[in-house]
């Protein structure tokens, strides 16, 4: 496909969007089911290119879809307002750790049992499709950082968390199938690529977050410097966190997700503080004194990296499901897909939501929620080009690509249509159940 016609594209998406984007919303649709179709065309339609081969551009588009992950993991973490200390971290934890390692293993089960693939090839595919995704979530995230709803704030914080916890398993998967190296009886693995690879990417991107924010926010107050290039500031500590951690073979992406966290809690006196709007307009002489004011410049800084981040990852978003559609002719839908598909969505997901919950305070709406919006999007289409750029190939290889290009496409579709009237009416739901005298609200609500 010709630069040309990508631009073209491209750039009639953005136009609609920015035109029509506050209408869409309004249905029961998505964007990226939108953006999907479109690729679909793209792909498959006589006046479109050759679909792009999955594995003959496997390096170009891992490359672009790790920038979309990191976009969106950051801006996930720049979200989630609440104090690491709050018991409401505990479901998204659970989410991202337990039920998603249960996810790994019940899909492995499936695809030797009933997709009749090998061992690793089963890890694998459990490694590549477990994990929820961050980018095509946003609907059902949180709003803003003093957003405390307990589905959102879980949906939120699994989909940062559980992008880098999937990677020791797509290791394993490929080490299983002899393309990593595991070490002698899986040492390595288990020390490196899961232990260190968690736990140093935490830390990493947590320490670089802090330190970088209470900088700015230092400089700003007491000296009246490193005043503007927010976006600099935003897209300069996705890629520092990100390369640290690489280069100490941590976690990149949880590096990138806790550098968000770090970042929106190094606000100091501005915690808690919104800047006024009316204020901000008026101009570079106002915006300058808000921006260097002790109880407004961390919030200040805060409003200008969400806001240009946000605006990132609605393009990456754009640009990764236009290729995502472009690549649907390469999916067989026979009947073992859809089997496949019906197992993941309506039985491995629940099963491994209900067992990872296991004695949480949560309400039955919000368990329903969670285990039906665990959508697939744009980390399964990374580690599937991950996969392919380090040696998978062959039969395993195409029915990998099928299966997941299917998951993330179904995924699009059912999910968009579905979560307008669903968080419609959780939202109502919620709000009833607000209006209920105290004493019963108490003792049908679990406890934040």
């Amino acid at each position: 496909m010709s630069f040309a016609l990508w631009a073209l594209v491209i750039g009639a998406l953005l136009v609609t969007m920015a035109l029509a984007g506050s209408m869409l919303k309004r249905l029961p649709a998505s964007a990226s089911m939108f953006y999907l179709a479109v690729g679909y065309g793209l792909g498959s339609a006589d006046w479109g290119p050759t679909p792009p081969d999955p594995q003959s551009y496997a390096a170009i588009l891992e490359r672009v879809s790790e920038v979309a992950l990191l976009i969106s993991l950051f801006s996930v973490g720049l979200k989630l307002g609440l104090p690491l200390s709050n018991r409401q971290w505990y479901l998204p934890l659970r989410l991202a750790f337990v039920s998603m390692a249960l996810t790994v293993a019940l899909i492995a089960a499936s695809g030797v049992f009933f997709l009749a693939l090998p061992l690793g090839a089963a890890i694998l595919l459990g490694g590549i499709l477990a994990p929820t995704d961050p980018v095509l979530a946003s609907d059902v995230q949180v709003d803003d950082p003093g957003d405390r709803d307990r589905l959102r704030f879980s949906l939120s914080g699994e989909g940062g968390l559980n992008d880098g916890a999937a990677f020791p398993f797509v290791f394993l998967g490929l080490g299983l199938l002899g393309l990593h190296d595991l070490g002698p009886g899986g040492w390595r693995w288990l020390t490196l690529d899961l232990l260190w690879a968690l736990a140093g990417g935490l830390a990493i991107g947590s320490l670089l977050g802090a330190i970088i924010g209470k900088l700015v926010v230092y400089l700003r107050t007491h000296h009246q410097e490193a005043v503007g290039l927010d976006e600099f500031l935003a897209m300069g500590l996705v890629a520092l966190a990100y390369g640290a951690a690489q280069l100490a073979y941590a976690s990149g992406f949880l590096a990138v997700f806790a550098a968000g966290l770090a970042l929106q809690r190094s606000k100091g006196k501005s915690r808690g503080v919104q800047v006024p709007a009316p204020v901000v307009l008026q101009g570079k002489e106002a915006s300058l004194a808000i921006a260097t004011d002790p109880e407004l410049a961390g919030a200040y800084m805060m409003q200008a990296v969400r806001g240009f981040n946000e605006q990132m990852e609605r393009i990456a978003e754009l640009v990764i499901v236009l290729v995502v559609g472009a690549m649907l002719p390469f999916i067989r839908f026979d009947w073992t897909t859809v089997g496949f598909l019906f197992l993941l969505f309506l039985v491995l997901r629940p099963v491994s939501v209900w067992l990872g919950l296991l004695g949480a305070t949560v309400s039955r709406d919000q368990r329903l929620l969670i285990s039906w919006f665990g959508i697939r999007g744009i980390g399964s289409i990374y580690y599937l080009m991950f996969a392919l750029h380090h040696g998978l190939s062959g039969p395993i290889a195409e029915q990998a690509i099928s299966l997941t290009l299917a998951t993330v496409a179904v995924s699009i579709v059912v999910h968009g249509i579905s979560v307008t009237p669903l968080m419609n009416l959780y939202t109502r739901r919620q709000l009833r159940k607000s209006q209920l005298p105290a004493t019963v609200n108490r003792r049908q609500e679990p406890r934040e």
